[in-house]
């Protein structure tokens, strides 16, 4: 994990390095921005387990930094690193025993945006994303007991992708946007991860806020 989110933070450092010092020429086609984000996430996970009922969203957030290099007038590309809470809520009842699960999933999310820029304020992107599962674990309340535990991380797949889309409106150097991601990858592998989410797929809603630094 440290090796892998090192080598994320390394590649993070030089895109924006890289960016700062070609800031003259990227200026001369468009702005180059280098700042930071955070704001709400709304996450589900798209899972028919059996039993399982009254599937509710987690409430969590994001927080990070991005940098957009601008290939032209009216293209550019974004590249992001951001600390992502995902998971969410469902009643079970198995063999009679009812309750409520939540389950929390923390990643460290690098996603890649091709950005259109429609004139000096509105931006929309899409584009890739790969996340790295930092910790997980399941709140209980129910016949099954109340508390929170870890699930083993090696019953998860560690490594998630996906697409997101979404937009940003700025409003001189600071921003608010929307975007939608969806998980193309099984959360799950193995063990309890796998018996209570079967095939589940992330999905989250963000709402942010942001500013650029230039």
């Amino acid at each position: 994990m440290r090796t892998f989110v090192k080598s994320v933070l390394a590649a993070t450092v030089l895109t924006v390095a890289l960016f700062v010092l070609n800031s003259s020429t990227a200026l001369a086609q468009g702005s180059a921005r280098v700042g930071v984000k955070g704001g709400l996430n709304a996450s589900s996970l798209f899972y028919d387990s059996q039993g399982a009922s009254n599937k509710s969203e987690r409430i969590g957030f994001h927080i990070g930094v991005f940098a957009q290099a601008p290939i032209g007038e009216f293209f550019a590309i974004q590249p992001e690193l951001l600390y992502m809470t995902k998971g969410a809520s469902a009643d079970y009842n198995l063999v009679g025993f009812t309750g409520k699960n939540t389950f929390k999933l923390n990643y460290a999310e690098l996603p890649v945006l091709a950005t259109f820029k429609l004139g000096q304020a509105v931006e929309l992107q899409a584009g890739p994303y790969v996340s790295y599962l930092l910790n997980s674990n399941i709140n209980t309340n129910g016949d099954f007991g109340t508390g929170s535990s870890a699930i083993n991380r090696d019953n998860f797949n560690k490594i998630d992708y996906g697409i997101a889309g979404g937009l940003n409106i700025y409003f001189g150097k600071a921003f608010i946007g929307a975007r939608y991601e969806q998980g193309l990858q099984r959360i799950a592998n193995s063990g309890a991860a796998s018996t209570l989410l079967g095939n589940a797929k992330n999905g989250v809603g963000l709402l942010s806020v942001g500013f650029s630094l230039n």
